[in-house]
């Protein structure tokens, strides 16, 4: 398994989102349900070595411990949408546009260009919330799925004074959103304990419908 250098989230490492959904692809019999737990920063453009067992753990040349993942319930606890349009008007305010840890940030960098990034940019809605709008690619995928649902959890609890990073991510997809649509993500903290915050994010299509789920633990650098 090789992660793209495309797919970036901090310089040289994988965007823990879409490396995380990489991973759970090769997780047997898992249905759409799994639990991905990133022990290092995920190396780019590097060969990993992928043990299946449970969890199915995956090592990079030198044998260090990557990431582990395993089959996984995940409660659909929604973050209550809003409207599209208020999702495009939350996304103006989004904080990394005036200060990002990772401005290259696959999924969320604005140093991205469209058709290059995902340019999801998850504006405040709220206090620990966030909403963004994402106009689908047309080579969406379930692994794109999970990195688009990563940083709108994570830029809610994500400040400048105190950057986070992606350490455990459980998602369930439940469809596919549709090339070209426009849909809404949501994202929002549940509780932060020392320099674990827990968050929980929300893929809804555009007539409303919940598309996709995940619940993660974001760890303060």
């Amino acid at each position: 398994m090789i992660i793209e250098a495309r797919f970036n989230g901090p310089p040289g490492s994988g965007n823990g989102g879409y490396s995380a959904g990489l991973i759970a692809a090769r997780v047997p019999a898992s249905g759409d349900e799994v639990e991905v737990t990133l022990r290092r920063p995920p190396p780019l453009d590097t060969p990993l070595s992928v043990e299946d067992g449970v969890p199915l753990s995956v090592y990079d040349p030198e044998r260090h411990l990557i990431a582990q993942a395993s089959p996984t319930r995940v409660t659909i606890d929604p973050v209550e949408p809003v409207s599209h349009a208020e999702a495009v008007a939350y996304s103006a305010g989004y904080h990394g546009f005036t200060h990002h840890p990772f401005p290259t940030c696959f999924v969320c960098g604005p140093d991205r260009t469209p058709g290059d990034g995902l340019r999801i940019f998850p504006g405040p809605a709220g206090a620990h919330r966030t909403a963004a709008p994402w106009q689908v690619p047309p080579d969406v995928s379930p692994v794109m799925v999970w990195a688009a649902l990563d940083c709108p959890g994570g830029w809610a609890v994500v400040s400048q004074a105190r950057p986070y990073v992606l350490g455990r991510i459980a998602a369930r997809v439940e469809a596919l959103p549709r090339p070209g649509t426009a849909c809404t993500i949501m994202g929002e903290v549940g509780k932060e304990e020392g320099r674990k915050a827990y968050v929980r994010s929300t893929l809804y299509s555009p007539e409303g419908k919940i598309l996709a789920h995940a619940t993660a633990t974001w760890i303060a650098l």
